[in-house]
C-alpha cells in the first residue's frame, strides 16, 4: 500500500503549499478525489461558506484514507463535503473494501475533528464505468447504511438519479468527452444537491 500511495506524493505536496500560503481560515472543506479537485466553480458556488479545495487527482478513497491527517494538518472547519470511492471501483476493488474504507475515514475524521458535521456525495454514475453500475449502486446502499446507523454527524447527498436521463442512463450532458469527468452542468446538479444538504443540516 504505501508504495502505491508514492503515487499522490506531489498533489500531497501541492495541498500542503496551499494550507501554507492560505491568508484566511476556510470554514467548508471539500475533499475528495478529481471530481472534487476539477470542481472550478466551486468557490462561486459556495463563497458565502469559505470553502476550500483539497480534492487530488485520481484519488482513492483509500489514498484520501491515507493522506488525510496530512492533508488536514493545521484546518479547523466548520464542515466537511467529501467524495471519493469511484476511482477504487475503476481500479477493480470491490464494494465491501470501499466500504470498509469509508469505515476508516470517518474514524480519522473523528479523531481530529470529533463531532465535525460531514457530508458524503454519493459516488456518480458516469458513462464511462457503467459497466460496473450494479457495484457502485451496491456501494452506495453500503455507505448510506452506515451513516444512517452509525454517523448521526454525517450527512448523505445522493445525486444519482439526478445525474441520469429519462432513459435511465448517464445524461451525456453532465459530463466531459472522456465520460468521466464533469462537465459544468453536472456541477450544477452536485452545487443544488450539497447547498440542500446544508440548508436542512446547518
Amino acid at each position: 500500500m504505501k508504495e502505491i500511495m508514492v503515487w499522490y506524493e506531489d498533489e500531497i505536496k501541492r495541498l500542503e503549499k496551499v494550507r501554507a500560503e492560505i491568508t484566511i481560515e476556510p470554514e467548508t472543506l471539500f475533499y475528495g478525489s478529481s471530481s472534487i479537485r476539477l470542481w472550478g466553480s466551486l468557490f462561486d458556488h459556495f463563497k458565502e461558506y469559505k470553502p476550500i479545495n483539497l480534492g487530488f487527482g485520481g484519488s482513492t478513497l483509500a489514498a484520501c484514507t491515507w493522506f488525510f491527517d496530512r492533508v488536514m494538518a493545521g484546518y479547523q472547519p466548520k464542515r466537511l463535503v467529501f467524495y471519493a470511492g469511484d476511482n477504487d471501483l475503476g481500479d477493480g476493488r470491490n464494494p465491501e473494501e470501499v466500504f470498509i474504507f469509508f469505515q476508516e475515514f470517518t474514524q480519522r475524521v473523528t479523531e481530529r475533528f470529533n463531532a465535525l458535521p460531514c457530508f458524503f456525495i454519493s459516488l456518480k454514475p458516469s458513462i464511462n464505468r457503467w459497466s460496473l453500475a450494479g457495484q457502485f449502486k451496491y456501494t452506495n446502499e453500503l455507505i448510506a447504511a452506515e451513516i444512517n446507523k452509525n454517523h448521526p454527524n454525517w450527512h448523505w447527498i445522493d445525486i444519482s438519479a439526478a445525474m441520469l436521463n429519462a432513459d435511465g442512463y448517464p445524461n451525456a450532458e453532465y459530463y466531459l468527452s472522456d465520460g468521466l469527468h464533469m462537465s459544468e452542468k453536472g456541477y450544477q446538479i452536485w452545487k443544488n444537491a450539497v447547498k440542500s444538504a446544508f440548508n436542512e443540516y446547518i
